[in-house]
Formats: C-alpha cells, sequence, structure tokens
C-alpha cells in the first residue's frame, strides 16, 4: 500500500492510503461492535463489555481473578472495572471470594448463572460472528484475516502501558 511521504493538504490528509486503511478498520469494528453488542443486549440482557468479562472469567475458571487482573484484560481502569463487576454481581453473573493466595485479596469468579448466560450469549455471539464478519469475506481468505487481526492485537497489548 503505497502513500505519498508527506501529506500536504487537508484532502491529502483524507485520501491518505493508510489513513483510509485504518478508517475503514475502525468503522467496520465500531459497526460490528454495534450489531454484535445490541444483539447480546436484546437476547442476553448484557452489554458486549459484560461478554467478555464473562469470557475472560470463564478462560481463567477458578478460584478467578483480581479485580486488577480484570481492569488490564479489558484496558480499563480498576474504578471502571470495579463498577462493572459490581453491576454484574448485582445481575447474579458474577460473586467475589476470598483469594486463597493473598489474604486481603477477593478475586471475581462466575455464578452458576454466570456460566449459564456466558454460554448461552456464546452460541448466539458466535452465529453473529458468522454472518457478519465472516460470510462477507471470500472462503480462502478468513483464516489469514483472523490470524492477522490476532496480530494486530497482540502488537497493539504490548504497547499499552501497564497498570501500577
Amino acid at each position: 500500500m503505497e502513500e505519498p511521504s508527506e501529506i500536504s493538504s487537508p484532502k491529502e490528509a483524507a485520501d491518505n492510503a493508510l489513513v483510509l486503511a485504518f478508517g475503514r478498520l475502525q468503522g467496520a469494528a465500531n459497526r460490528l461492535e454495534y450489531i454484535l453488542g445490541r444483539s447480546l443486549e436484546l437476547e442476553c440482557g448484557i452489554s458486549h463489555l459484560m461478554f467478555e468479562v464473562l469470557l475472560i472469567l470463564g478462560r481463567a475458571g477458578d478460584p478467578g481473578l483480581s479485580m486488577r487482573s480484570i481492569a488490564q484484560e479489558q484496558v480499563l481502569t480498576t474504578g471502571g472495572a470495579t463498577r462493572l463487576v459490581d453491576r454484574m454481581e448485582a445481575a447474579g453473573l458474577v460473586e467475589r471470594a476470598e483469594d486463597p493466595g493473598d489474604r486481603r485479596g477477593r478475586l471475581v469468579r462466575l455464578t452458576r448463572l454466570g456460566e449459564e448466560t456466558t454460554v448461552r450469549a456464546s452460541r448466539l455471539h458466535v452465529e453473529n460472528i458468522r454472518r457478519y464478519f465472516l460470510a462477507p469475506l471470500p472462503p480462502e481468505d478468513r483464516e489469514r484475516f483472523a490470524e492477522d487481526l490476532r496480530i494486530l492485537s497482540h502488537s497493539a497489548r504490548d504497547e499499552l502501558p501497564r497498570l501500577p
């Protein structure tokens, strides 16, 4: 992908191939986030962010994760993670438990309802991913595209500052 070495006007900035490519990526991600998130809200009663936390906790298993770990995984402040987990706890999806490795610490883990919601929401989400994310792509490009997204995600994650 070629682009001019110097941008000297707003028109050149707006038409820059790299700027356009990134804008398309961001636009597609935002639109898909809306479509898939709205479906989770309507069908399962959870936000997409809650779903992501359910998946993180499902992946972690017992005994659960610290609030700090959840915040780092979701690029949230610890306060933001705490408020989100408070809402999820009120909905019966997660519970806080003693940290066996730290008497002062608390861990967050899935409840039975949280486990059931994770499974139900994941089934819906997979169908929506197939419909809105994979179906528009040529079948021969899907695997490579998914791998390229993994590379980009990990590269960006590695550039983020770590929470204290």
